[in-house]
């Protein structure tokens, strides 16, 4: 009981500090790192672990250094466009510029999909709330939520929506902050008592489970946003604070892959839910914390791509396409593929499309640096971003959900 009530304590204290604290909220350097690291800490916190148990064993740990890795290279790459692309993108026409149109175009159908992956995610943790398991219900949730959103936005715009979002980022990071405190209690508690031990699991890592490691590359996604913020934030303020985001970021996911890994059974398999089950044994409070965190964080994440993507079009189509036909299209697509897919299924396409989108975003720094004869270290920058961008197009053209 006295755990229970530390951990709700605990994380609404937290919660309450990044929501309504006077010195964050007038804080540029925090609004610039909090956009990336709420986007990276967002759905896959709740999804890596048990997926990663389900496919890797006790090594998950392992595998998720190598997927923050990966993530962290790309993010090197779209620094380093911030510093040197950004100030050439619209004056000059040229196979950098061209990438970078197509690399647009990529994301806002990255966008699209990440819609129906983070409302999927919602009606998944929904339904588990009440033990329900329905594909069925699943994407009827998906299909009424995606409509509450299109319509809003057809009909008014998303301001309205967008403004429970950094109530969501908060509230989902004052979870994550209980969670990370439950276990480490939890771990020292069973390493007191003699207890502490790892599940034998089958860790071995063949070429289909390394195809379907590929395809979680969403789980560590998000640092991206960094670089369309322009409009509110200096491009250095943008580098230094997306790098703080990524290695925050990194730092939790991996504290938090080392700490779960006690709670990792053979019956995971790949159920996205599986961290609320997971996570009973640690404090009876948390299941019901992740559930309304998951429903939270998933829903202002939706909102938030959805906008992300009507922007791109109407961006894209020199407003030829308004914003409200813009919203129109994507609750077609994003209807059609939440009837087309399930939530692992999702996942992949995801990681796939993001995968393309960074690949490009590689090929655009490596263009750059290749016309940029007087750049730096020239030749080992063009040879990382090529080998990052056939990193990333491997991603896309391998990847596999984790069914």
């Amino acid at each position: 009981m006295l755990l229970n009530s530390l951990l709700v304590l605990f994380a609404l204290s937290l919660a309450a500090y990044l929501a309504f604290s006077p010195r964050l909220a007038t804080s540029s350097n925090w609004k610039a790192t909090v956009t990336p690291l709420a986007s990276i800490m967002g759905s896959g916190f709740l999804v890596s672990a048990p997926l990663l148990a389900g496919i890797v064993g006790n090594l998950a740990v392992v595998c998720m250094a190598a997927l923050l890795l990966l993530a962290f290279a790309v993010g090197s790459a779209i620094r380093f466009n911030i510093r040197h692309f950004e100030p050439i993108e619209n004056k000059k026409q040229g196979l950098a510029q061209e990438l970078a149109f197509v690399s647009r175009i990529v994301l806002a159908v990255a966008y699209f999909i990440s819609v129906t992956y983070y409302l999927q995610l919602l009606a998944s943790f929904s339904l588990n709330a009440f033990s329900i398991h329905s594909d069925l219900l699943a994407n009827i949730i998906t299909t009424v939520l995606l409509m509450i959103i299109g319509v809003v936005g057809i009909w008014r715009g998303l301001d309205a929506l967008e403004k429970v979002e950094s109530y969501a980022i908060s509230l989902n990071l004052g979870v994550i902050g209980a969670l990370l405190l439950g276990l480490i209690i939890y771990n020292g508690q069973l390493y007191l008592n003699g207890q502490w031990h790892l599940a034998q699991l089958d860790s071995h890592i063949d070429f289909q489970d390394l195809r379907v490691l590929l395809g979680l590359l969403i789980v560590v996604q998000g640092f991206e946003t960094s670089r369309y913020l322009g409009s509110a934030h200096p491009p250095e303020q943008r580098i230094r604070t997306m790098r703080t985001a990524q290695l925050l970021s990194a730092a939790i996911y991996l504290v938090f892959i080392a700490l779960a890994t006690v709670l990792f059974d053979v019956g995971l398999g790949s159920d996205v839910t599986a961290i609320i089950t997971m996570t009973a044994p640690v404090a009876l409070v948390l299941p019901l914390m992740l559930s309304i965190a998951a429903i939270g964080s998933q829903f202002s994440a939706a909102v938030a791509d959805n906008s992300g993507a009507g922007g791109l079009l109407e961006e894209l189509t020199h407003k030829r396409l308004s914003l409200r036909s813009a919203y129109a299209l994507i609750l077609l697509v994003a209807i059609a593929l939440t009837w087309e897919t399930n939530v692992n299924g999702i996942i992949s396409y995801a990681s796939r499309a993001f995968a393309l989108f960074y690949s490009l975003q590689c090929l655009v720094a490596l263009s750059v640096a290749w016309q940029d004869k007087s750049l730096a270290l020239r030749l080992p920058r063009m040879l990382f971003f090529g080998a990052l961008a056939i990193i990333c197009s491997l991603v896309f053209f391998l990847g596999l959900p984790s069914e």
